[in-house]
């Protein structure tokens, strides 16, 4: 097998088509005469640098056992992969975006490029860019993708590798447009795959979410828009059929959420922004590899939509699972004929969870020894961030962690909002009379071990990887109930976490606009005249998270990193146990 890559082969004149990412795999075997090629598209998304086991358990029935196993960690998804890919030659790899972005310390102290090398390793073929590839600004995920070692954070890049060569894969972006109407990285890619006298082009379509500069920091999408997922994915299926493709796979940064297992194909319970986009979907698309809610599932949506015939897969999050495909296509008739999804579990290490269980592999699913050049990889970046990862904060006497509550908040969120303010409340540092923490800024849980035991930096990082910086703003009494408002105009509310300094009740049977009551500020009745200093993150400061209430805030006021924040506080409260969940009462 063979593979050869050829970037931006042609330029087209208009904004649909942007340059194409062609790869050919080639099986050669002169006797084979039967036309059906049977291809593997092995899919992940949302790795977001896990390049450690990330202390995640899977559960899965194992004759009608419920079994929970660890899972996670790249060089351990590396081994997977190779195993797929020996099994068969005829091949495709793809990640479903957010690769990069909200990373642990491994990876973000050295700007992602640790993330980045090790996929490179594993040989990948397309990432479709999701949302947190904006993170850190265009020019930033552009370095990513070309190399180099030009400045464009506060960091310093090409710490350890000097000759850091930028991704040995394509993005594809085809919903990213610039101002000059081309698309930030290719619309997609097309890879040939042979066997014998036969030939069969597969086509992957890559986008984000058209919501991303909602989610994303502004200065992170400075320069580009993003337009209909739907819409710019199907002007592509001619584009796409005239170059003779056989196959056509969706990879988008945008997904669902199911109430079943990672590979029922029923899906019960299946939502989730994607759907829309699917039911708009062309039906020429075979498969949709997902991602973005960091849920799995393996679902045939033709038994939602008749009209739309096509798998729709994620795998999670932070390389726990990994989506097999399989597709059946007829060289002659030049269509597919069968596929198939399944998501496997990356077994990996065994660890204690927050509840203090031992969590281990299991011989009845399949075992994985790390990857040796992914490993090597990972030990040199975690041999350079050791010093400062390992660094003790403080002892808890328990873990806190971002389990949900009936009111939408959480233990460890609440204690965020509360590290914040008191970083805040010093006349000099704002003024701060209470702080709100987005939940999507928390992401991981803090363990320590049964009966209690050390915190390090490292572990804080992994909670909070943004890099944001607190932000102070002057609100009207009027304007922090219209804030809190905001949070309940969806089916789905999006809860801030709120400082003890805060608290309210929610009536969601009242109509919107008018279900917050009872708010109190220190214990104080809220006056909607008055003026109150609000503290929050950088991100939400300019309206992420669709809180645009945030940007009309007065009499800004910078601080420190958030996650210097938290560890200040929790430096200074030694012994601290899990702050009430009871700020928000919801009848």
């Amino acid at each position: 097998m063979t593979i050869t890559r050829i970037q931006t082969l042609v330029k087209f004149s208009f904004a649909l088509m942007a340059p194409l990412a062609l790869i050919s795999c080639t099986h050669w075997n002169p006797l084979a005469s039967d036309p059906t090629l049977r291809i593997s598209v092995l899919a992940f998304n949302d790795l977001h640098g896990n390049l450690e086991p990330p202390l995640i358990s899977i559960r899965e029935q194992i004759n009608q056992v419920a079994t929970t196993v660890p899972a996670g960690g790249i060089a351990y998804m590396a081994s997977a992969i190779q195993q797929l890919k020996a099994q068969n030659p005829l091949h495709a790899v793809v990640s479903a975006g957010d690769m990069i972005g909200a990373t642990p310390l491994i990876s973000a102290l050295f700007l992602d490029e640790p993330t980045i090398e090790a996929v490179n390793a594993i040989g990948i073929d397309f990432n479709a860019v999701g949302n947190h590839e904006f993170d850190k600004g265009v020019a930033e995920l552009e370095r990513m993708r070309q190399g180099g070692c030009e400045q464009f954070t506060r960091l310093k890049p090409c710490l350890v590798n000097a000759a850091f060569p930028g991704a040995n894969f394509e993005f594809l972006a085809a919903n990213v447009k610039k101002e000059n109407g081309h698309t930030l990285f290719p619309a997609y890619g097309i890879k040939v795959f042979k066997q014998g006298r036969h030939e069969v082009k597969v086509g992957f379509v890559g986008m984000t979410l058209k919501g991303t500069p909602l989610i994303v920091t502004p200065a992170g999408v400075k320069g580009v828009q993003f337009e209909s997922e739907a819409q710019t994915a199907n002007a592509l299926v001619p584009i796409l059929k005239a170059q003779g493709v056989s196959a056509l796979v969706l990879v988008i940064h945008e997904g669902a959420t199911v109430q079943g297992g990672p590979n029922d194909p029923h899906c019960p319970g299946l939502a989730g922004d994607i759907i829309p986009i699917l039911n708009q979907l062309d039906p020429a698309f075979d498969v949709v590899v997902s991602g973005h809610t960091h849920r799995a599932y393996a679902c045939d949506y033709q038994k939602f939509n008749p009209a739309k015939p096509f798998l729709l897969t994620s795998a999670g999050q932070y390389g726990t699972l990994l989506t097999h495909i399989e597709l059946e296509v007829d060289a002659l008739q030049r269509k597919v004929t069968r596929k198939s999804a399944h998501n496997l579990i990356i077994q990996s290490e065994a660890f204690t969870n927050a509840a203090g269980v031992r969590v281990v592999p299991t011989t009845q699913l399949p075992q994985f020894t790390p990857h040796p050049e992914v490993a090597r990889i990972v030990a040199t970046y975690k041999a350079a961030s050791a010093e400062q990862a390992a660094r003790q904060i403080t002892r808890l006497p328990q873990s806190i962690t971002r389990a949900g509550t009936p009111s939408g908040e959480t233990a460890l969120g609440n204690l965020i909002a509360d590290a914040q303010w008191a970083a805040t409340a010093p006349a000099e540092k704002g003024a701060a009379d209470f702080a709100l923490m987005n939940p999507g800024g928390v992401r991981a849980d803090l363990i320590v071990a049964p009966g209690g035991g050390a915190v390090n930096y490292g572990q804080l990082f992994s909670i909070q990887p943004f890099g944001n910086t607190l932000t102070v703003k002057t609100f009207t009494g009027q304007l922090v109930k219209e804030l809190l408002e905001s949070q309940y105009r969806q089916d789905r509310p999006r809860v801030l976490y709120p400082s003890a300094q805060l608290t309210y009740q929610v009536d969601l049977k009242q109509p919107i606009g008018q279900r917050v009551s009872d708010i109190r500020i220190k214990g104080q009745d809220l006056q909607m005249n008055a003026r109150y200093r609000v503290t929050m993150n950088s991100f939400l400061a300019t309206g992420g998270d669709a809180f645009s209430v945030f940007n009309r805030g007065t009499d800004v006021v910078g601080g420190d990193l958030d996650v210097d924040a938290l560890t200040d506080y929790l430096a200074k409260n030694p012994g601290l146990t899990p702050p009430q969940t009871d700020r928000i009462r919801v009848y």
